[in-house]
């Protein structure tokens, strides 16, 4: 191989054109522990909370305690080539994410790394994981409704855009479901939406990217997985990096719905990385912080003014419960920094209604203001009719001699809680929710017999959307129940009756 003379002089004389003499300088220090993902270093004496701090291996790390002479290191990775004497440099960056466009439709780790296979993610931005929270004068009161498609959530316990908004209950009650079903109601609302998993196993996740796939969700969905084979800082990490992913799309008016799945995983991933880095323990041995941890998260939900990007953020985290005890330290303090809370009971989700909403104990401390004026009408007479129902089942079961007037409520009950049971992944539109309802509480279902209320209202939807297409269209438009909706309401109800008598 020879070398060209012209060759040597222009390699020189780029050399000399890119030639600077500047000095850089950067604050190195050395390993003195390693182990269970948690590093302990010395010489870093200008390190700030949060910071990355980078291994000699490539590895990452975010800087926790800053003590006097040492600095503890939660590893965001693998710690087996990190020795005791390995050098660490401070970056000067605090943890960020690639945010934007181009992660929609992705699945990434906690540090936003594709891990779906689908090659790289080239990302035009970055945000911080850890955000102040929008301020009182930025926000602006919750007004358009979420709808999730789930017709005992929307009439009873409805979510506005800009919400926070509980998800609680026993494991395997059908938490997770609620979530995925109101991401994939949000097909052409306008509405992205981020899945965090905390903790979760990998075939669990696998299972809802597939849902979501066969459903069409992906193509405005990203999904944020902390496995339960993942890091402590990993999980610790990832609801922040869903939530940073989220606010991107805020600050640019658009509307975002993140699902945190599950928070409890969540809060027992900081007490893991508490306890390594030698911090006092409180109650359940959880840290004094673990309320703040929570707080700061979920106060970055939001529906912001104009002004300031015109967007939101509505969250829906989940917390599962041992027994159904919401009094333990974890549900108590995520149910007193949200607005309002869904909980599902395990006695009903056995007894097969599902979803297994318990009327009583949830609530909606917002999202009442959202609700469309035709729902509105209608579900201040369901959720008192329901309830009274709940009521009068515990006593009719003792006795057996009741009079008419009982015997009428126990019945409309029972229709209501047929009315109110929904298969997974098919969420309802509003109007079509509005047509059942109505017709269950004014006792139109009355002559129908309870076993057949389901096969009826499958085939009253399709009346409706075949042969009374303007009850939908009037609902859609209006938002409101007019004198003339409702007449349409009650021919629409009386002619499939009598069809699905001939059918049956």
């Amino acid at each position: 191989m020879q070398l060209k003379s012209d060759e040597i002089a222009g390699i020189i004389k780029r050399q000399i054109k890119n030639y600077s003499d500047k000095t850089v300088e950067t604050e190195t220090g050395h390993v003195i522990e390693v182990g269970d993902g948690i590093a302990k270093a010395t010489g870093l004496e200008n390190c700030m909370s949060n910071e990355l701090i980078e291994f000699e291996n490539g590895e990452m790390a975010m800087a926790m305690n800053l003590d006097e002479e040492t600095v503890s290191l939660c590893v965001l990775g693998s710690d087996k080539g990190i020795r005791e004497g390995s050098t660490v440099k401070r970056t000067g960056r605090v943890v960020e994410v690639g945010v934007g466009e181009e992660l929609i439709g992705r699945v990434v780790d906690a540090l936003g790394k594709p891990i779906d296979g689908k090659g790289d993610i080239n990302t035009s931005h970055t945000r911080p994981i850890e955000c102040k929270a929008p301020g009182i004068i930025e926000r602006k009161a919750v007004s358009v409704p979420l709808q999730t498609g789930i017709k005992a959530i929307d009439s009873m316990i409805p979510i506005g855009r800009g919400q926070r908004e509980l998800i609680i209950g026993d494991r395997q009650t059908g938490k997770t479901v609620i979530a995925t079903d109101t991401i994939i109601n949000q097909r052409g609302q306008g509405v992205i939406c981020i899945y965090v998993a905390i903790g979760q196993k990998s075939s669990t996740v696998a299972n809802i990217v597939d849902t979501f796939e066969k459903n069409g969700a992906m193509d405005y969905t990203i999904v944020v997985s902390a496995t339960a084979s993942d890091s402590a800082p990993l999980q610790y990490i990832a609801p922040y990096s869903g939530c940073a992913m989220a606010e991107y799309f805020m600050y640019q008016g658009k509307d975002v719905l993140i699902v945190y799945d599950d928070l409890s995983k969540h809060a027992v991933a900081y007490r893991a990385m508490s306890l390594l880095i030698r911090r006092p323990p409180g109650r359940e041995a959880y840290p004094g912080d673990v309320f703040y941890l929570h707080s700061r998260l979920l106060e970055r939900a939001a529906r912001i003014s104009p002004e300031a990007g015109g967007g939101s953020i509505t969250a829906l985290p989940i917390i599962e419960t041992q027994e159904g005890d919401v009094s333990a330290y974890i549900p108590t303090n995520v149910i007193s920094i949200t607005d309002g809370q869904i909980f599902l009971e395990t006695e009903l989700f056995h007894s097969g209604v599902m979803p297994a909403v318990n009327p009583g104990i949830s609530v909606s401390r917002v999202g009442g203001n959202a609700q469309i004026k035709a729902m509105k009408k209608i579900s201040s007479t369901l959720k008192l009719m329901y309830s009274q129902y709940r009521e009068l089942a515990s006593f009719a079961q003792f006795g057996s001699d009741l009079d008419d007037d009982t015997k009428t409520r126990l019945a409309q009950g029972e229709r209501i809680v047929e009315i109110l049971k929904q298969d997974r992944n098919k969420p309802v539109p509003v109007e079509l929710q509005v047509v059942i309802i109505y017709a269950c509480v004014n006792d139109l279902l009355m002559d129908v017999d309870v076993e057949k209320i389901a096969g009826f209202e499958e085939f009253l939807f399709e009346n409706v959307r075949n042969n009374y297409a303007d009850i939908i269209k009037n609902i859609s438009e209006t938002k409101e129940l007019s004198k003339e909706t409702e007449e349409r309401i009650k021919e629409a109800v009386s002619d499939s009756k009598k069809k699905f008598a001939a059918v049956r």
